[in-house]
């Protein structure tokens, strides 16, 4: 909810900004749940309180595939299981983070597009629709079927960066199949 209110803040901020002319700014966000350790950790010649473990990479790891995605809030699968019903998510991928084997499922929490629904994402409800079937579609390694379904998501929505990414997955994947063993898994190559 906290990441949800920040960029609905954000939303009406930037608003502002460019009626003055400014350029908006933008922030993403990566969500995981998971245990962590935290306190002094350092030195006695610096010292800082921090947390550090699997779940802080994790959550650093989503922050930055918020460029990738053109998504503002990115959720793990941790994250989304502890959620109570009635938030708007869709699944965006299922990731291989840098320096991991098992995948994650990552998730794109949408709610923050209710301030200003036609601006952040038009036509989201429809949108959130063809995209899941694509997704479906991709999964199946039913190339073609899916790349009908992310077009016309983008027909409905020009800047959804993460369908535009999966219609040129499926781009790549009409002209050079994935392999039989493939698992419909991305393999993040940065941090």
């Amino acid at each position: 909810t906290s990441a949800i209110n920040m960029h609905m803040a954000l939303g009406h901020f930037n608003q502002l900004r460019r009626m003055d002319g400014k350029f908006p700014i933008e922030v993403g966000i990566g969500l995981n749940t998971g245990e962590v350790v935290c306190g002094n950790i350092g030195s006695s010649r610096r010292m800082d309180y921090t947390v550090i473990g699997d779940g802080v990479n994790l959550a650093a790891r989503l922050e930055s595939a918020t460029k990738t995605y053109g998504a503002k809030i990115l959720i793990s699968e941790s994250t989304v299981a502890g959620l109570q019903k009635g938030y708007v998510i869709r699944e965006v991928d299922l990731l291989r983070v840098k320096g991991k084997t098992k995948p994650v499922a990552v998730y794109e929490a949408l709610d923050w597009t209710a301030a200003y629904p036609e601006q952040a994402f038009p036509n989201r409800d429809a949108v959130l629709h063809h995209f899941h079937m694509g997704t479906e579609y991709y999964k199946g390694r039913s190339f073609d079927q899916a790349r009908q379904s992310f077009s016309k998501a983008l027909q409905l929505h020009p800047d959804d960066k993460v369908a535009k990414l999966y219609l040129d997955r499926c781009a790549a994947f009409m002209t050079t199949p994935p392999a039989d063993d493939w698992d419909g898994v991305w393999t993040m190559k940065t941090k």
